[in-house]
């Protein structure tokens, strides 16, 4: 039958059709039979020729009807109730022509007949239609994985309708919170409760769990995902309501779970006001654009409207992706904005007031820098001169062109910084903060500071996926390491309205929740791909379903737990996720000097004096282990792999 039913399936559509009008021909005429020998309990009749020129018209006209509704067209293994109508319309035009004919033609048939044989035509093509999508189902369903689905609302009666019409999902039983549906039929599916998904997971080949509860808010799904981690299943949901309402995303798209399911928050309605106050009509530069933050600080500030964007970055392929999104977004949603992707580092300050000039930029948001802890400590000189130096220009080219706002995308980093990455976010933060102090200065410059953000370049969570993706293992530095996290668009549209309520030397803090421990989010992330973490003391290979965990050791310059406030003082603002705080900083004239000695040791590659003139700039920099730097010639340049001798070396930056 399987073989049958695989045959039929595999013919082209010109077949296909062929084969329904010559069956729904037998169907029609089967029926006509049955329909007279059910009206005299006979069969003589049939003998009489007269008695078969009924049938023709009655023949033509359901035939001409079906095809004409597009019934053929159809692909029966999709078939959809609503074809019904068009058997009904043609089991009905047919008994018509049979009884007209009947009448006219004066046949020896009863006139009651043609309503038993519309009855039995709209039985026998209706029900053939249905029997077959059943057994073409029923072929495919040894090829699918069996799944549980958790809601039993809307949205999991239409994704069981969907799932029946793929190939990849067998949808098995409904598990639902409300007691009112439990024991219920869904969708021809029984309702359970939640307790009972261990005795369905033993009793059945369960494969994964899908969540469909897109209305529920993110602190209830990540309440049942929690629940849910603790079984040996693939975790897989449906979008949420916002994603499905608004066209983003339609209710049949099955996707993994994401991480910021489980650690992310529901997020506070924004405040219109404030995102468009820097940006609505005004022409906003975005340094550092094609990065994380820098990117989806573009779409967002599309979205209110500007009257010029101009993206600035130094990675020319970055550049080009951000441009060509952003592109691609003014194109589909008819935004008249003038967008200019301008290549270059913000390092030099002519270039970036030719910028701001050229276009008139009113709002600059600094976001280009080097986040990578590891790397900045292998590259110090060039890591400050980007974040230190970099915002120095970029800052100073605002001033100078009379921009109205400036706000300097931080990091918690900064805060009693541990390595070089965060002493020079600190420094910047220092820099924005004396030239908002100094007289004549009309710009508005703050600074926003936040936590890590999930899926960034340099975030955990894409490392676990690769390692996940090979096999593993996971790698974790330490077990009791601990990150604040927040999403990219949640931190994004935060640091719009954070900077919207700058009044000058402001330092936002954003509120990350609760930090995570990242040997949790290490064992989350293998759970929501259906495996179960394993500690290992070195590596090794583990057993079906499993993946390991092995700890290698704090990185250079890494902290063990990060911090968002210097002091203890933070005040609320007009948004309940952004905090304001006052922190000490030094005058114009004595960070200029110390500017100035820092630009000098970096142009001597003298790491040991840099690392010493950022200890004495009173950033609260603490260096936690030895200089690790590529260019070192300090005291430790023993520890370093040593230069070969060459007249002529090159350079290659990887």
């Amino acid at each position: 039958m399987q073989d049958f039913s695989q045959f039929l399936l595999g013919l082209s559509r010109g077949h296909k059709m062929a084969i329904q009008v010559i069956a729904d021909g037998l169907a029609i005429t089967l029926a006509f039979t049955l329909a007279i020998w059910l009206r005299l309990d006979t069969l003589f009749f049939l003998w009489q020729p007269k008695v078969w020129i009924a049938l023709v018209p009655a023949l033509v006209a359901a035939l001409v009807v079906l095809q004409g509704l597009g019934f053929y067209r159809a692909v029966i293994r999709y078939i959809a109730p609503r074809a019904l109508k068009s058997v009904v319309l043609a089991a009905f035009a047919s008994g018509c022509a049979m009884a007209v004919t009947v009448d006219v033609l004066d046949l020896p048939i009863p006139f009651s007949t043609p309503f038993i044989y519309a009855v039995l035509v709209f039985l026998a093509i209706g029900s053939s239609r249905f029997i077959f999508r059943e057994a073409a189902y029923q072929t495919q369903i040894h090829r699918r994985d069996q799944v549980l689905i958790y809601g039993a609302g809307g949205a999991g009666r239409q994704l069981v309708q969907t799932m029946r019409l793929g190939t990849d999902y067998l949808p098995l039983a409904f598990l639902d919170d409300d007691p009112r549906t439990h024991g219920t039929m869904v969708a021809g599916l029984r309702v359970h409760p939640p307790e009972k998904i261990d005795q369905l997971i033993r009793n059945n080949n369960i494969g994964a769990i899908l969540l469909a509860i897109p209305s529920a808010s993110k602190e209830r799904r990540r309440e049942v995902l929690k629940w849910l981690k603790q079984f040996p299943l693939q975790l897989r949901t449906v979008p949420g309501l916002h994603d499905i309402v608004t066209g983003a995303a339609r209710i049949d798209d099955i996707n993994e779970v994401e991480i910021d399911d489980l650690l992310g928050r529901d997020p506070v309605p924004p405040r219109d006001d404030l995102l468009g106050a820097n940006i609505t009509g005004k022409a906003v530069l975005v340094t550092g654009a094609g990065g994380s933050i820098g990117s989806e600080l573009c779409r967002q500030i599309l979205r209110q409207k500007p009257k010029c964007l101009v993206m600035f970055d130094a990675s020319e392929p970055a550049l080009y992706a951000i441009d060509e999104e952003i592109r691609l977004m003014c194109k589909q949603d008819r935004h008249e904005v003038t967008t200019a992707a301008v290549l270059g580092s913000v390092r030099n300050r002519t270039l970036l007031e030719r910028i701001i000039r050229r276009f008139g930029v009113q709002t600059i948001y600094h976001a280009a820098a080097y986040k990578h802890v590891p790397l900045v400590e292998l590259n110090v000189a060039e890591g400050i001169r980007n974040n230190v130096l970099g915002t120095r220009s970029a800052v100073e080219a605002a001033v100078a062109c009379g921009v109205d706002s400036f706000i300097l995308i931080s990091t918690d980093k900064a805060v009693r910084p541990t390595n070089i990455m965060g002493a020079s976010k600190r420094l910047a933060e220092m820099i924005c903060q004396a030239m908002a102090n100094a007289p004549h200065v009309r710009t508005r410059i703050s600074m926003v500071r936040f936590g890590n953000v999930l899926g960034s370049s340099g975030s955990v969570i894409p490392l676990f996926r690769r390692q996940i993706a090979t096999g593993g293992p996971l790698t974790v530095t330490h077990p009791e390491v601990t990150r604040f996290f927040m999403t990219i668009p949640e931190s994004a549209q935060l640091v719009i309205q954070a900077g919207a309520m700058a009044q000058g030397g402001d330092v936002f803090v954003l509120d990350m929740g609760k930090p995570v421990r990242i040997l949790e989010l290490a064992v989350q992330m293998a759970r929501l791909n259906g495996l179960k973490a394993i500690l290992l003391e070195e590596e090794r290979p583990v057993g079906l379903g499993e993946i390991g965990i092995i700890f290698t050791e704090l990185r250079p310059g890494e902290k063990m737990y990060e911090e968002l406030l210097i002091g203890n003082d933070p005040q609320p603002t007009a948004h309940p996720r952004i905090l304001t705080t006052t922190e000490r900083h030094l005058p114009l004239n004595e960070l200029t000097r110390t500017l100035d000695l820092i630009e000098q040791a970096c142009a001597r590659s003298d790491i040991a004096m840099i690392s010493t003139l950022l200890v004495e700039a009173r950033t609260d920099y603490q260096p936690n282990g030895r200089i690790v730097d590529h260019f070192d010639q300090g005291e430790q340049g023993e520890d370093r792999l040593p230069v070969p001798e060459t007249k002529h070396l090159t350079l290659v930056s990887s």
